[in-house]
């Protein structure tokens, strides 16, 4: 049963203007303003729940944001000639500043950091909260900012990094290069730490926590390369004591089981009956109360994705010769002849739309179950209220055993990727196994590699993965098959900014764009 649910009545930031004949400026005496709001702390709270609002809309986690991150990683492949086009070509490789998925995302990320710039410049105003109640209010707006700033410095690189809510179209920005902007994220994510609890009560869970912004923290350390600042959030988030794996790996993606001991921040759904908001700016009594995740990836959905072969031969199988075949495997994947919908139905090779997969030499057809409400429904059309994942304690584990490892503490790096392994559901065999020995650095690399994507496939993490490990010049061999150097490893800035952005001129793209 949900905890919290957040319905969200979008407030209308901005002036809303009228005309007549005398003026074509003139102020509607019924419209709301940023300047006129703000009176009290339930007008505050309400600015910070239109923030959450924004990354819960189809604009975002909803829908196009999973999109871009699986579709630039090598976790996913064309579920069949129903992927639309803008997503097919960022499969392929072939998307351009053009791209309405790319360019979705980037004005999605900026209408939530346009909240919570308001939030933020007008918060003095209010007078009526407690100095706890307030500083914990604006964390969770600065801490949605961050988040945000994190997303698009990673995928775009430099962008414009806006501070105060902007007023007029005069207010534009020019690109911000990367390492200004990961500065000024490491300042407000160390900032925002002390004014973030621990947890929350049983009523506002969903909400961002001290352990949210120390592991979005780590997360930019690590795409730095500062290992050292890394270990030093991770450990904070990891001796927390609030934290803990789950027994039932598959507890991560299921409806009754969220807010579990593993979730450090998730976005909150919740069942309406069917009712999903296609409105991208999460508007509206009944935006964004539901994701349409299921209903794009699930075997008797539309299965616009399904695994890549790669994904599904990089599990552990007694048929390829190991000790054991990885619980994840079946745990993330649906197979034809697999019961669902509590064991009262069997899928078939017809109700999974499209392309099948290749499997160890076989032909098949494979399906993501990760996220998906075929465990306990039958239904044509799948929108739900699963909570999206964005963090759990599983990350915060195998960054350790990155970072360790990058430190030269092999052992300690080892210990943190058997910890994964020896969840209860999961129990496989402690490295070092045949296939991965790990006596050196880079074999350990390469066991952290293999653990991280069994451990969290479809789950948005491995096209960041892959971006920092280019950077860093960690990768032996390129996983992405269209990949071009001096190009795919930002994305282009969309059109639409170059267009309607006057500090940003054609020559400011990124290469190859």
């Amino acid at each position: 049963m949900k905890k919290k649910i957040i319905i969200i009545y979008a407030l209308l930031f901005g002036v809303v203007f009228g005309c007549n004949d005398d003026t074509l400026d003139k102020t509607n005496p019924n419209g709301v303003t940023v300047e006129g709001y703000y009176k009290n702390g339930a007008e505050l709270s309400s600015g910070v729940t239109s923030v959450y609002s924004m990354l819960k809309s189809n604009s975002l986690v909803s829908r196009e944001w999973f999109f871009l991150h699986d579709l630039r990683s090598d976790d996913v492949a064309a579920g069949g000639g129903q992927l639309e086009t803008p997503r097919n070509q960022l499969l392929l490789g072939t998307h351009d500043t053009g791209n309405s998925v790319l360019g979705t995302v980037w004005l999605g990320f900026y209408r939530l950091i346009h909240r919570a710039n308001a939030v933020v410049d007008n918060s003095e105003k209010v007078t009526d909260l407690s100095d706890t109640e307030k500083k914990r209010l604006l964390g969770e707006a600065r801490f949605l900012r961050a988040y945000s700033y994190y997303e698009l410095a990673s995928m775009w690189g430099a962008v414009p990094l806006y501070k105060n809510y902007v007023l007029t179209v005069d207010g534009s920005l020019p690109r911000t290069p990367v390492e200004e902007v990961y500065a000024w994220l490491i300042s407000e994510l160390q900032a925002i730490q002390a004014d973030l609890p621990a947890t929350y009560d049983a009523g506002n869970q969903g909400r961002a926590t001290k352990g949210a912004a120390q592991m979005l923290l780590a997360r930019v350390f690590m795409q730095k390369g500062d290992y050292a600042s890394a270990k030093t959030e991770l450990l904070k988030v990891y001796n927390s004591g609030v934290y803990a794996l789950v027994d039932n790996y598959n507890d991560n993606f299921l409806e009754e089981t969220e807010f579990n001991k593993e979730s450090i921040f998730e976005v909150n759904f919740f069942p309406s009956g069917g009712v999903y908001n296609w409105d991208g700016d999460g508007n509206g009594a009944t935006a964004g109360t539901e994701t349409v995740r299921t209903q794009e990836y699930s075997a008797i959905g539309w299965r616009n994705v399904i695994p890549s072969n790669s994904l599904l031969s990089e599990f552990e199988k007694t048929t390829k010769g190991d000790a054991k075949t990885d619980p994840r495997y079946d745990d993330s994947f649906y197979f034809t002849g697999e019961k669902y919908n509590k064991g009262a139905n069997t899928l078939t090779d017809g109700q999974q739309n499209g392309n099948s997969s290749v499997v160890d030499g076989k032909t098949q057809k494979v399906s993501w179950q990760k996220y998906s409400l075929m465990y306990k429904m039958n239904e044509s059309f799948l929108t739900g209220g699963i909570n999206q994942r964005i963090m759990r304690f599983a990350e915060t584990i195998l960054a350790l055993a990155e970072v360790e490892n990058e430190l030269g503490n092999t052992a300690e790096a080892v210990k943190y990727l058997n910890m994964i392994r020896a969840r209860k559901s999961v129990s496989m065999p402690a490295y070092p196994t045949a296939k991965f020995p790990v006596s050196t650095k880079d074999q350990v690399f390469a066991a952290m590699v293999h653990e991280k994507r069994v451990e969290q496939s479809g789950e948005q993490i491995r096209n960041r993965d892959l971006l920092r490990w280019r950077k860093l010049k960690k990768l032996t061999v390129e996983p992405i098959s269209y990949f071009q150097a001096n190009k795919h490893e930002l994305l282009p800035i969309p059109q639409q900014e170059v267009d309607n952005n006057a500090k940003i001129e054609p020559t400011d793209q990124n290469p190859g764009y």
